[in-house]
């Protein structure tokens, strides 16, 4: 419904997927790509070291470079920012009854929903919601109350396969 709201009479909106990797974003590239000018952001402060994260980047680079799409995909890396990271952890980030997973989320939900709200998107969303091990209702609840902090538009998503190949 939302997809058909807001893409239709030849509008094509603008979305930032935050991407934790390559593969996780494959599939959400895939449906998102469809229907929206989708535009990948890259932020994990949490990956480490500072190779391993770099791996992960340019492999990002790569797969949007080589995956054909409707709409072109682009790419935007945010700085790395594992001593921001670090410390947020050391002081205290998981405090006020927040688990470890759930703030670590929203600390890269925001840092997109800020690019987002910047860069004129008029969505954001991320691909964390893949993964079998991630609480895509957690991610959905954050990136609402986002939505309405930064004034970007939030696309609630549940991306595991739920029994599809």
């Amino acid at each position: 419904e939302l997809i058909r709201e807001n893409c239709g009479e030849g509008r094509v909106p603008k979305l930032l997927l935050h991407s934790c990797c390559a593969p996780c974003s494959s599939y959400c590239i895939s449906c998102l790509a469809e229907h929206f000018d989708v535009t990948v952001f890259y932020y994990n402060p949490n990956i480490y070291p500072p190779e391993e994260y770099r791996m992960r980047a340019q492999e990002q680079r790569r797969f949007i470079e080589q995956y054909p799409t409707r709409y072109p995909v682009s790419y935007v890396e945010a700085p790395y920012e594992t001593e921001l990271f670090i410390r947020w952890q050391r002081d205290g980030g998981t405090s006020g009854g927040r688990s470890r997973c759930f703030a670590c989320y929203e600390m890269r939900l925001r840092k997109s929903a800020e690019y987002a709200a910047d860069h004129g998107f008029d969505f954001f969303t991320t691909t964390l919601s893949i993964s079998p091990l991630k609480n895509a209702q957690k991610l959905n609840e954050i990136g609402a109350k986002l939505a309405e902090e930064y004034q970007v538009n939030y696309l609630f998503s549940d991306f595991k396969k739920k029994g599809r190949l």
